[in-house]
């Protein structure tokens, strides 16, 4: 049974933001179709905003209409971690609502008025949905209350402190008088704004630290939720699609005529890499696909493999690379060390292997285009679809859905574009689905990361120089070229050296592309994943070569760090770290902080004679501040977690013969039912401002579970997935 607790840390930080007043932070409008709407700018992209129209433009509205009703438009989507409960929950703590009086509307497409503040433009990842909008949502919540209490004071003719809010009404305590919101909303609207906003103390939360039921459950359960592959606009077709199976290569020639011989097939389009079946169903649509002889152009990539890419990456490993980050003077304490160690470590190329595979339905017209999709960023979806068209992008409607799973995969738009160069060849909405082949073999992908760390020890074995070269795609420089700077990838080198204090430190950067078509993506945790891995596990190396206790080896270089240490405090004792284990078994330890939020895993393994690997039990101590809904924190845990150690099992993409290896679920493996360990939650109750959760336990269970393996066999692994057949041999 899993479980949560809690123990107390620090006490809660102020609330205030520094640099941005409280009036510039917030806005009243006039009544907006007969009601009250509150407008709040996000910190940084209000000058932006001034700069550009001239005037105030709020990148998320909360409104209340005449029926009390409180629709909250946000820019983060629900793509299954939570946030459609955690957002609406900090609007209602201040509102003095529940969570089920709050309607959450998808915000539309709109770089500039719904932007990320933590990123500047709109787009969920980077597990910033709930510090980003932790302070701007609450102050909305509060100031649309200060007004509605005191439009109700003003028509009462009595004091506001004589007033209070409480579940969705204002009250006169002495005279007993009440009145609903939605009475109050329009006399609020029209009322100056106020000029400070008074936050909850903590004391008096009502929802924030309470656990509550996730709101898109019920209709995820009864079938209602609508992702975007159950989009049907009317005279919708369905369009099954294959692109040219070696990356990089173009469509030469397809003759059509088989597929339109089967029974509700419509047509076969093409475009440059791609061929389309659209037919009046799924089944009709991938029969009639599967009855074409295509013949493809393979270009240059025919003859590329994985072996190939490996012996280029490596020789790639060997450039100085540029300088990240220097602390000290790293040469001359290795020259003086008393004993140096080097290493390489390395991890495969990922897919994201989302429950949906990748869809999008278009329609697209002489005067407009409508898009229905779950994306990560629609503003970049309209984009490309106005560039495609020739439409100005006014002239583009994106219809954003629930997403089923995003991991990163969804921060692109390869699969959009596709779309819409189908659709423009139909006077009707085709809606392309790929097939769960066709997203494995296409998919962006985790780079593949091969990189050298060393240190130089003392004479009691503590480590006085770190290095870690990493060697690898960049992500940035294709994703968002203009934060790709002095040829050094900041997402690449995350983590690099952890949250570790090391005397003397040097951080190296290896710009290195796979072949031309392979795309460098974001995967759940991305720098973070590949740099604790290797991390944690040197850090292991370093503990059991000098015969230390791997927590002992961490508590001097966390010092700056308290929270760190009282993590990893809790864990040693909630994971029975220091009690015995039978032959064969064994546990890890693995640490981050990332994401603003400290946290660490202890993996209990065991490791058969024949290198088969079971874990059996995953501890995890989370310190994420304030945690907005615990039962969420612990959900995030347990669902990254498996995600996570799935790829540490089995995750690997491989190419021969420019082709992609993997296909559906038989070769690109799942953690199944009964693979799945016990996974137990303990959090720290905190103080500080909430940090990011969704991708915290992929960057954990990876080092926890190869440290544990060498805790019960004895062998180092430094590349994944892991390989039985080298435990095998240990």
């Amino acid at each position: 049974m899993d479980s949560v607790r809690y123990l107390s840390s620090s006490p809660m930080n102020q609330v205030d933001s520094p640099g941005i007043s409280r009036r510039g932070f917030l806005k009243a409008s006039a009544a907006v179709s007969g009601g009250l709407l509150i407008g709040f700018s996000m910190p940084g992209l209000m000058r932006d905003a001034r700069a550009e129209e001239g005037e105030f433009t709020p990148n998320a509205y909360v409104r209340i209409d005449r029926e009390g009703k409180i629709f909250l438009t946000i820019q983060p989507v629900e793509m299954g971690q939570g946030t459609y409960t955690s957002m609406p929950a900090l609007i209602a703590e201040e509102l003095e609502v529940s969570l089920d009086q709050v309607v959450i509307e998808h915000a539309p497409a709109d770089d500039k008025r719904y932007a990320n503040p933590m990123l500047g433009f709109q787009v969920t990842g980077g597990s910033t949905s709930v510090p980003a909008n932790w302070q701007p949502l609450r102050e909305a919540g509060a100031a649309a209350r200060i007004l509605l209490v005191s439009a109700a004071a003003s028509q009462w003719g009595v004091s506001a402190d004589s007033c209070k809010a409480e579940n969705g009404a204002v009250l006169h305590p002495a005279s007993g008088r009440k009145l609903g919101y939605g009475e109050l909303a329009d006399a609020a609207a029209k009322l100056p704004l106020p000029e400070s906003v008074s936050l909850k103390d903590p004391k008096a939360f009502k929802l924030i630290g309470t656990s509550a039921r996730r709101t898109d459950s019920p209709d995820k359960v009864n079938g209602k939720a609508i992702f975007g592959i159950d989009a049907r606009p009317e005279g919708v077709k369905v369009a099954a699609l294959t692109l040219c199976p070696v990356i990089g290569g173009k469509l030469d020639d397809v003759d059509p005529a088989p597929a339109l011989a089967i029974k509700g097939v419509r047509q076969v389009l093409r475009t440059d890499n791609s061929v389309a079946v659209i037919a009046d169903h799924t089944g009709a649509a991938r029969k009639g696909l599967a009855a074409l002889q295509i013949k493809w152009n393979e270009g240059a990539n025919a003859t590329v493999s994985s072996e190939q890419m490996l012996e280029k990456i490596k020789e790639a490993s060997k450039q100085p690379g540029a300088q990240a980050r220097s602390e000290g003077n790293v040469e001359e304490a290795l020259k003086t060390a008393a004993r140096t160690v080097e290493v390489t470590y390395q991890v495969p190329f990922l897919a994201h292997a989302c429950m949906e595979p990748v869809n999008c339905t278009v329609h697209v017209r002489k005067d407009g285009c409508d898009l229905w999709l779950g994306i990560q960023v629609p503003a970049r979806a309209k984009a490309v679809a106005a560039e495609l068209t020739g439409l100005p992008e006014d002239s583009v409607q994106v219809h954003n859905h629930l997403l089923g799973g995003g991991f990163g995969r969804r921060l692109d738009v390869d699969f959009v574009a596709d779309a819409v160069k189908i659709a423009k060849q139909v006077d009707y909405p085709v809606k392309v689905i790929w097939s769960r082949e066709e997203d494995t073999r296409h998919s962006t992908l985790r780079p593949y990361h091969y990189n050298h760390l060393s240190a130089g020890l003392d004479e009691q074995g503590r480590p006085v120089a770190w290095t870690h070269k990493v060697t690898g795609a960049s992500i940035l420089a294709r994703w968002a070229p203009s934060r790709f700077t002095n040829n050094v990838d900041g997402d690449a080198v995350r983590d690099a050296c952890g949250p570790y204090a090391f005397p003397n430190l040097a951080v190296h950067y290896v710009r290195h592309e796979p072949p031309a078509g392979i795309l460098p993506a974001f995967w759940r945790g991305v720098g973070h994943t590949q740099n604790a891995f290797m991390v944690e596990g040197f850090l292991d190396e370093l503990a059991h070569l000098v015969r230390a206790d791997p927590f002992e080896y961490r508590y001097p270089l966390l010092q700056q760090h308290p929270r760190a240490l009282k993590v990893l405090e809790l864990v040693r004792e909630k994971s029975g770290w220091d009690s015995s284990l039978e032959s064969g078994h064994g546990r890890g330890l693995a640490l981050t902080h990332c994401f603003g939020t400290f946290a660490a895993q202890v993996a209990e393994v065991s490791v058969s004679p024949n290198g088969d690997v079971q874990v059996h039990k995953v501890t995890s101590v989370v310190d994420c501040g304030i945690a907005i809904n615990p039962d969420s924190v612990v959900a995030q845990m347990q669902g990254g977690t498996i995600f996570g150690l799935t790829a540490v099992l089995f995750g690997n993409i491989t190419f021969k013969d420019g082709r992609v290896e993997q296909g559906n679920f038989d070769t690109y493996r799942m953690l199944r039912f009964n693979e799945v360990p016990q996974i137990e939650t303990h959090l720290v109750e905190s103080g500080e401002s909430p940090g990011g959760l969704g991708e915290v336990p992929t960057v954990l269970i990876a080092p926890a579970v190869v440290n544990a393996i060498f805790a019960a066999c004895g062998k180092r692994l430094r590349s994944l997935p892991i390989d039985s057949q080298e435990l095998r041999q240990a």
